[in-house]
């Protein structure tokens, strides 16, 4: 496929279908006056582009098939996960709360710009789809298959590292402590961290790829967000509000993203 088709695909075609799903989250979120919406969106964004690049590309079948159903596999149980957790807790996330505090008057209308933002992420997020959907080459390479096992190994230590925690917080014993056992015995974050390395899954793969060096900035834009963004900096600063100087020893011995063995204090 031309470089000039390719870039209309990616540019024009993508963005204005990641916007338009965005832009029905954003309704979505004023009738049900939950900005977590964003969230789930982000999620699907990400599925839709894999699908449309897919359909559109002229790539080998398999190649394709698989990064659908890579992408589709995670987007969807990510937007199970938060969907649950939105009918359960039934209230916005406080990350949104506080935003909708801060951002006050015209918070809707400021809430649409930060929807429409994620969609961009999405798009700039879906280059390794795209790089792999318009491979034509009719065999997968090593590098590829290595990808696809990274991106397993992700998807199952997120699984294990969200039911851990999950069944943590189902005992009513363990009420207002710190989950410390399983994946999170080793790390503060395991769930961020195998979130990453599928992200680092899907780079590798896109290696097999013509131009799949430039989905480099993919692994990089996530750790970026789930370490100094959206994810680590605000679970910990809620878990020291909540747990205090429990919380505070579990920073002390245990690594933040990376599992590793704990440290000595």
């Amino acid at each position: 496929m031309e470089i000039v088709a390719l870039f209309k695909i990616f540019a024009f075609e993508g963005f204005l279908l990641a916007a338009a799903l965005m832009f029905v989250f954003w309704v979505l979120s004023l009738l049900i006056n939950n900005a977590g919406f964003v969230d789930i969106g982000w999620a699907l964004s990400l599925v839709l582009l894999a699908v449309f690049y897919a359909v559109k590309g002229d790539g080998f079948l398999l190649r394709s098939a698989l990064i659908v159903l890579m992408v589709s596999v995670w987007g969807l149980r990510l937007s199970i996960l938060l969907v649950t957790r939105m009918t359960r807790e039934k209230r916005e996330d406080r990350r949104y709360q506080k935003i909708r505090e801060d951002w006050k008057p015209n918070v809707e209308w400021k809430f649409l710009a930060l929807f429409e933002v994620e969609a961009l992420l999405a798009l700039v997020l879906s280059v390794p789809f795209l790089l792999i959907a318009v491979n034509g080459r009719p065999e997968l390479q090593a590098i590829e298959i290595i990808g696809v096992f990274i991106w397993l190994a992700g998807f199952a230590g997120e699984t294990i590292a969200d039911e851990q925690l999950k069944k943590f917080k189902n005992d009513p014993s363990n009420k207002g402590k710190t989950c410390d056992t399983g994946l999170w015995y080793y790390s503060r974050h395991p769930n961020y961290f195998f979130e990453w390395l599928m992200w680092v899954g899907y780079f590798v793969f896109a290696l097999g790829s013509p131009w799949g060096w430039v989905a480099a900035v993919c692994p990089f834009i996530m750790y970026h967000f789930l370490i100094n963004v959206t994810g680590v900096p605000f679970a910990e600063a809620q878990s020291l509000i909540s747990r205090g100087e429990e919380y505070r020893r579990y920073q002390q011995s245990t690594s933040m993203f990376v599992p590793l063995p704990k440290r000595k204090i």
